[in-house]
């Protein structure tokens, strides 16, 4: 164990320098390095740590609802909560780290179900794992949305496509309004906002940046997740936790269960997972 930030934190790093970091506050990912790499993921410098506190950056776990779908807080409460560190290992040719949130008095206040969330990171040479597992340890049914809400760093969103979304059908939070994804390629627009639900059955996706000199691109597969997500918030933000010209460091493409909650009867379990290769 060591911190981050002053907070609690796990160091990962696998026999040939892939290197990561997770918080327990939020079983949040906060740092992805694969071997002979570069930072992978985006975390805002003015992102505020502590009890009760979502962390701007990295990649936050969103349950049991996704953004306001539902009674309880924003995204749910697993973000804002201390995960335990309960396995990890390093192997012959990777390292993995276990990290488990449990129901408590404060979390069936928000949402009144016992529930056993484990989230396993296991990382190796350019390729990071993410599974999310959740248990219904109570003694009624629940239904649930979850997400891996996944910031990558760029040099500048501008030049970011995201590949793998032709002919999907996605909301629009910001005219609240459905469309259908024609071109392969979705760009973003300078300056602007974008924030979209993309249903599934989610394909592979890619993140290519295409910088001056090379091309960046970050490979995305699901098992389990149905749905994605492409956010930033473009120029005229005013997140108070995000520097004004910082939405151009990053796009949030995140794998996710939304349209179609999952459904668990007491006892059972749902397993999803997200590998990310970087190249």
């Amino acid at each position: 164990m060591t911190e981050f930030q002053g907070q609690p934190a796990v160091t990962l790093q696998s026999p040939d320098g892939a290197r990561a970091t997770l918080l327990l506050h939020g079983g949040q990912l906060v740092s992805w390095v694969p071997a002979g790499g570069a930072e992978q993921l985006y975390l805002s410098p003015t992102s505020r740590f502590g009890a009760g506190q979502a962390v701007r950056g990295g990649v936050p776990v969103i349950f049991p609802q996704f953004a306001a779908q539902g009674p309880g807080p924003r995204h749910g409460l697993a973000r804002t909560r201390a995960w335990r560190l309960v396995q990890k290992e390093v192997a012959r040719s990777d390292v993995l780290a276990v990290l488990r949130l449990q129901d408590d008095a404060d979390t069936l206040r928000d949402w009144p179900h016992a529930f056993v969330l484990e989230l396993t990171v296991r990382l190796s040479g350019r390729t990071l794992e993410m599974e999310l597992a959740v248990e219904n340890r109570g003694e009624s049914r629940f239904e649930f949305q979850a997400a891996l809400h996944s910031y990558f760093r760029v040099e500048d969103a501008t030049r970011v496509v995201i590949e793998g979304l032709q002919d999907r059908r996605y909301f629009d939070n910001l005219r609240a309004e459905e469309g259908v994804q024609h071109s392969h390629r979705l760009e973003l627009l300078a300056g602007a906002p974008i924030d979209r639900i993309v249903y599934g059955p989610a394909a592979p996706l890619r993140l290519v940046e295409q910088g001056e000199a090379s091309t960046r691109r970050v490979h995305l597969v699901s098992e389990g997740f149905d749905d994605a997500v492409v956010w930033n918030p473009g120029a005229a933000h005013g997140l108070s936790d995000l520097p004004a010209a910082d939405w151009q460091r990053f796009v949030c493409l995140e794998l996710a269960q939304i349209e179609h909650r999952p459904v668990l009867d007491p006892g059972e379990e749902w397993v999803a997972r997200q590998t990310l290769t970087a190249s």
